[in-house]
């Protein structure tokens, strides 16, 4: 293994570093959770001006944590301060769905964040920049940025689906009372709203197939609409959006995306046209990630019933991307 001293460091920048999502994220980052604990980084904290002071204060306590690995802290309201020589970047910064808000609502307060970080993200990130949108609605904000980072390959953005994989995972572990990494191919396809599709058709558990173990009432009445709508459960309950268990997620995400995985994980990543799903948008698919890139997940038999399912989170992104289309 080689010393921290003889590998590259890592530029992170992590938009909203002030906020509840970051304060998670921010501590696995700086502990080695992403590139691997021999690899050192350096953190660029991007916020408003307004809350610069929250991120001074989260800078100090990443300090006071005294991480090996952590080289150095930037804090600025510039984004193409925060985005120069960015190895990788987590978008966090939006503004959080509030209880009873509507979708159209996030895609009106938060479309505009997501153009001029994409071109801050252009004109100044390293070649092998990676980008993960968390903040909501992370599929349409994925789409904006990458339309506005011309030089940089699409695929080098993706919206954030391991959070809704991941529940899809809890419920099931908790249904069947196993262990979360018992189980695989499992994948959650569209957009991270409540139209997405957590899907269970190839999953597996202790080499059994899940559909026999589970009824199938309780999968389409309960398990999907109960892993779609987890998230304003969670408001309801806690009064505010998911925090640590997003971060959980977004770190999961990278860090198989930089270092790899042949188990399938669900990524919102640019449409090919697998599956019949229209290019031209984020759409979650089934990937395993190999050499630094996803790779869908090829030659799965869809149903009518799950064509259905994935029909209707095409046809809502595409429907946002058209409420967005002067942005792209």
């Amino acid at each position: 293994m080689n010393s921290p001293q003889n590998v590259s460091t890592k530029k992170v920048t992590v938009t909203g570093a002030a906020g509840q999502i970051s304060y998670s994220l921010l501590w696995r980052i700086a502990n080695g959770e992403v590139f691997g604990t021999d690899t050192p980084v350096e953190l660029k904290l991007l916020e408003i001006p307004q809350a610069l002071g929250g991120a001074e204060g989260v800078a100090m306590e990443l300090l006071d944590s005294a991480f090996p690995l952590l080289r150095n802290i930037t804090i600025t309201a510039d984004a193409n301060e925060a985005f120069d020589g960015a190895n990788a970047a987590f978008l966090v910064g939006a503004k959080p769905r509030g209880k009873g808000e509507e979708r159209a609502d996030l895609l009106a307060n938060n479309g505009k964040i997501f153009g001029p970080q994409g071109k801050a993200i252009n004109d100044n990130a390293a070649d092998d920049i990676r980008v993960l949108v968390v903040g909501n609605p992370a599929n349409t904000n994925a789409l904006i940025a990458s339309a506005a980072a011309p030089d940089v390959p699409a695929s080098r953005f993706n919206a954030m689906m391991r959070l809704d994989h991941n529940r899809a995972i809890s419920q099931l572990a908790t249904k069947l009372g196993r262990g979360s990494a018992e189980f695989n191919n499992i994948v959650v396809w569209g957009n991270h709203s409540t139209t997405q599709f957590p899907d269970i058709t190839y999953a597996t558990v202790g080499g059994e197939k899940v559909t026999d173990l589970v009824d199938h009432d309780w999968y389409v009445e309960d398990f999907i609409p109960r892993v779609a709508n987890r998230g304003a459960e969670i408001i309801e309950v806690r009064g505010k959006s998911s925090a640590a268990s997003a971060a959980s997620s977004a770190i999961d995400h990278m860090r198989d995306w930089v270092q790899g995985t042949e188990a399938w994980s669900s990524a919102a990543i640019p449409s090919t046209g697998a599956y019949g799903i229209p290019e031209g948008i984020f759409v979650g698919l089934p990937t395993v990630s190999c050499n630094g890139e996803w790779e869908i997940v090829e030659g799965l038999e869809i149903s009518d019933f799950q064509r259905a399912r994935i029909d209707a989170n095409a046809q809502e992104l595409q429907a946002e991307r058209e409420a967005v289309r002067d942005l792209l």
